[in-house]
């Protein structure tokens, strides 16, 4: 139900409310056109009672088979319970009709040897014909086609359900595409924004006095950085290494604000699998642990890892609190994650976000491509 739009639901609700109308419709028609017909509720109750079980079927299809094709894509599983309830149909169709009227009556030849001392008169009745007896119907022309409207009604019923989700998916890329530009512009002003460039920047202006060449090997890691953000970020994927690769990029330069009092752990594979993963989108979570985890008066910690399993990115992110205040969960950079994480993954995804009092965690697992 969660998966159906208003939109399909209100027409599934308009078809079936005129097929239920139209036999009172037709019976209203009749009795006006000629007063001899009266209005005769049993009629239209029969008629109902036939689509009663047709409706029956198109709910079950509707909300519990057609999702196992649609959504789920089991599509062996969705033919047999369809093949099944074909079958089930067929045989209450069989057994639910009138009995048919018998067209003959049932009568046996004379005797040869009856019919040789009794010939018949000219004058008396005509010899009644002899009829062979038609055997029982097993399926009629009526359960035949009973069963094809069955199966165009479920044809139907996909090719609706089809119709919207293209549609629903349509707009879903829309507005990942138009999320997607929307990113990088925040990525630019934001993720790696003015202010940590100044810092990185007078941190390299500090190292050329005193280890000129940690300083040139600092300024090749920045335009590392920003060769990634400006000609990696605009595509759908990039490779894991390199994700990880400016993750550790970004890191390094982070920690060259900061003095042993700062304990920073990364655990990352340095020859991932050759996955694809949405670019950006692991260092809001980093960045936020570096402006909220680090204090220069105290102690304080950053763990970062990630691992793969099962073709599924395991990424934790767990800080420390430099004030007693809660982690800004509804900031700028964590709510565009969540946002993209929503158009990229839907369902498929699992973000965990622990505030405590001392420490801010992370937890998200993704499936890779």
């Amino acid at each position: 139900m969660k998966n159906q739009s208003r939109q399909e639901n209100l027409l599934y609700l308009v078809v079936w409310g005129l097929l239920f109308a139209a036999p009172l419709l037709s019976l209203y028609i009749r009795t006006v056109s000629d007063p001899h017909i009266s209005f005769n509720w049993s009629e239209v109750f029969t008629v109902w009672k036939g689509f009663a079980v047709f409706l029956l079927l198109f709910l079950i299809h509707n909300f519990l088979l057609a999702p196992l094709l649609i959504h789920q894509h089991r599509r062996m599983l969705y033919l047999s319970v369809v093949a099944v309830v074909l079958a089930v149909f067929t045989v209450y169709q069989c057994n639910d009709r009138p009995e048919p009227k018998e067209w003959h009556h049932h009568h046996t030849p004379p005797p040869m040897e009856e019919a040789d001392h009794h010939p018949s008169r000219p004058d008396g009745p005509p010899p009644r014909q002899f009829r062979p007896e038609k055997p029982p119907h097993i399926i009629g022309e009526h359960d035949i086609l009973a069963v094809v409207v069955l199966i165009l009604m479920f044809g139907a019923n996909l090719g609706t359900k089809l119709y919207y989700r293209t549609r629903e998916d349509r707009k879903k890329l829309l507005e990942l595409e138009k999320q997607n530009l929307e990113q990088q512009l925040e990525y630019l002003k934001y993720q790696i924004n003015p202010h940590f460039f100044m810092n990185t920047l007078n941190n390299i202006h500090a190292l050329v006095d005193i280890d000129p060449e940690k300083a040139q090997q600092t300024i090749v890691e920045l335009s590392k950085m920003m060769r990634f953000v400006l000609y990696e970020g605009d595509k759908r994927g990039v490779s894991l290494s390199r994700e990880f690769e400016f993750i550790r990029t970004y890191i390094n330069l982070m920690q060259l604000r900061y003095t042993d009092k700062v304990k920073i752990t990364v655990e990352l594979p340095h020859e991932p699998p050759d996955k694809t993963i949405p670019p950006l989108m692991l260092i809001s979570f980093i960045e936020n642990a570096f402006k909220h985890g680090i204090s220069y008066q105290h102690p304080s910690f950053i763990d970062i890892s990630a691992g793969v399993e099962n073709d599924k990115l395991h990424f934790l992110c767990r800080n420390s609190k430099a004030e007693q205040k809660p982690m800004e969960q509804g900031g700028v950079g964590l709510t565009n994650v969540r946002k993209r994480l929503k158009l990229l993954y839907d369902q498929s995804y699992s973000l965990r976000i622990q505030d405590d009092t001392d420490i801010y965690t992370v937890e998200l697992t993704i499936p890779l491509l």
